[in-house]
C-alpha cells in the first residue's frame, strides 16, 4: 500500500552502502545499512581500481549495483512503499565509488595527477545505471581524485560553520576538511577498512550483534552490543573502545604490543589468550563464535588512527593554524554515532586539545545528500561549495611520513 511520495538519499561508502528513505517534509521514513559487496574484489578503493583498470570495471559496477539495489529494497519494505513512490534520488560516494557506479576509466584517478576526468555532478538515467528507479539518480561533485562527494556532501549538511572548523568523515578513507581564515582547504587519507569493522579477524559493520563499546568495570571488560543481545563481531567503535579499554587495563602496551598475561597484576589478565595466530584478547566465546582480537588487528587500527592524525595535523600545518585555535571539531562516518571523547582520547585519533571541542553528526553524508533533495537549489549550492573547496595532497609528503610514524603510538 502506498503512503506518497519519497526521497532516497545513498551514501556509496567503500565498506558500508547507507541510506535513506526521506518523504517531503524531510522526515525519515526508513534507513539501512549493508556491507558493500564490492569488499569481495578488495577491502580498500585502490585494490578495487586496479582490478578495474585489469578489466574487471563491470564486475565491479554489477556488485555495486545488487547491493544498492538489496538496499533500496529493504528501504521501501521498512516504510510499506513501492519503487513508483520515489519522486527524487541522490547519492554521494568518494572518487573511486563514483566512477566504479559510473563504468568509467580510472586511469585518471589512479595514476598522478589524480585529477578526475569528469568532476561535475551528473544526474543517471535509467539507461546509464538501472536501479530500478523511475527518475534519475542525482550524483555529487567530485573535488579531486581523492576528496569525493562524500565530502562535499557531509560539508552541505552543516550550517553556519564557524570560523576555525574542523570536519573529519572517518571511513576507509579518512576525508577531512578545515575551514579557516574564510577559506576550505580539504585533503584525505588511506585509513583502510578498520574503522568499519574491515580487514579484522571478528570485525563487522555496525549492525545488530557488533560490539559497539566497551568499558572496564572493576577487572571485567562490559561490552554493549548493538540490538542487546551476545555479541557476534566487533564494528569500528566496539574496536576503538576495546583498545581504550585495553590500554587502560594495561593489556596492551603504549605501542600496541599485547602483553604477556603474567604482566597484567589484575584478573583482566584472563582476556589475553595464545592462539595459533599469536597472542590475543578473548572478548567473548559460545558455540558459534570466538570474538578475538589478534595482534594484527590492534595493528591494523593503528595504521588507521595513525594517518587520520598525521592528516589532521598536516592540514593544521598548511593552514598555519595550532591544533589548539581549532574551534569546533564535527565527526562522522563510522564513529558518527556512538563514541565517547574519552576512547578518542586514549587511541590518540586526533591531536589532544581537539578531542575536547569534538561533535557527533550522525550519518553526516546521508544527510547532506537529504538536504539537497529537499532544496530546489540544492545541485546550484553543491557545486559552488565543491568548487570552493581548495585540495591538499598529503599522503607521500615528507611532513605527513614524519607525523604517521609519530602517530602509531597510543
Amino acid at each position: 500500500m502506498s503512503h506518497g511520495r519519497c526521497l532516497l538519499a545513498l551514501d556509496l561508502g567503500t565498506t558500508t552502502l547507507a541510506g535513506r528513505l526521506l518523504d517531503a517534509d524531510g522526515r525519515m521514513r526508513a534507513q539501512a545499512r549493508l556491507l558493500n559487496p564490492q569488499v569481495v574484489m578488495g577491502t580498500d578503493i585502490m585494490r578495487r581500481l586496479e582490478k578495474a583498470l585489469a578489466g574487471d570495471g563491470c564486475r565491479l559496477q554489477a556488485l555495486l549495483r545488487d547491493g544498492l539495489m538489496e538496499l533500496i529494497g529493504s528501504l521501501l519494505r521498512q516504510a510499506g512503499l513501492q519503487t513508483a513512490d520515489i519522486a527524487g534520488a541522490a547519492a554521494a560516494g568518494n572518487p573511486g565509488m563514483v566512477y566504479l557506479l559510473r563504468c568509467l576509466p580510472v586511469d585518471s584517478i589512479l595514476f598522478p595527477p589524480h585529477r578526475p576526468s569528469c568532476r561535475e555532478a551528473v544526474y543517471l538515467s535509467g539507461e546509464q545505471l538501472d536501479l530500478g528507479l523511475s527518475v534519475p539518480l542525482y550524483l555529487f561533485p567530485l573535488v579531486s581524485g581523492y576528496v569525493g562527494g562524500d565530502l562535499v556532501a557531509f560539508l552541505y549538511a552543516q550550517t553556519d560553520v564557524p570560523e576555525n572548523s574542523f570536519f573529519l568523515d572517518a571511513g576507509t578513507n579518512g576525508e577531512m576538511a578545515l575551514y579557516a581564515s574564510g577559506h576550505w582547504r580539504v585533503t584525505s587519507v588511506a585509513a583502510g577498512p578498520a574503522f568499519e569493522g574491515g580487514d579484522i579477524s571478528c570485525g563487522m559493520i555496525a549492525q545488530t550483534g557488533a560490539i559497539s563499546d566497551v568499558c572496564v568495570v572493576e577487572d571485567a571488560l562490559r561490552l554493549t552490543v548493538i540490538g542487546g543481545g551476545v555479541p557476534r563481531g566487533v564494528c569500528g567503535s566496539g574496536l576503538a573502545a576495546i583498545l581504550a579499554a585495553a590500554l587502560d587495563g594495561g593489556l596492551i602496551d603504549g605501542h600496541g604490543t599485547i602483553v604477556d598475561p603474567l604482566a597484567v597484576p589484575t584478573n583482566l589478565s584472563r582476556y589475553i589468550v595464545e592462539t595459533p595466530r599469536g597472542r590475543a584478547l578473548r572478548l567473548y566465546r559460545d558455540a558459534v563464535v570466538d570474538v578475538l582480537i589478534a595482534q594484527q588487528d590492534v595493528r591494523n587500527f593503528q595504521l588507521a588512527k595513525a594517518a587520520v592524525h598525521a592528516g589532521t595535523e598536516c592540514l593544521l600545518q598548511r593552514a598555519g593554524l595550532e591544533s589548539s585555535a581549532v574551534e569546533q571539531v564535527t565527526l562522522t562516518g563510522a564513529f558518527g554515532f556512538s563514541m565517547s571523547r574519552q576512547v578518542l582520547k586514549r587511541v590518540a585519533m586526533l591531536p589532544v586539545n581537539m578531542v575536547d571541542k569534538v561533535r557527533f553528526a550522525e550519518a553526516g553524508v546521508l544527510a547532506g545528500v537529504g538536504k539537497l533533495l529537499l532544496d530546489a537549489r540544492g545541485p546550484e549550492h553543491a557545486q559552488r561549495l565543491a568548487a570552493a573547496l581548495q585540495p591538499l595532497p598529503l599522503s607521500g609528503t615528507p611532513a605527513f611520513e614524519k607525523a604517521f610514524i609519530n602517530a602509531m603510538d597510543f
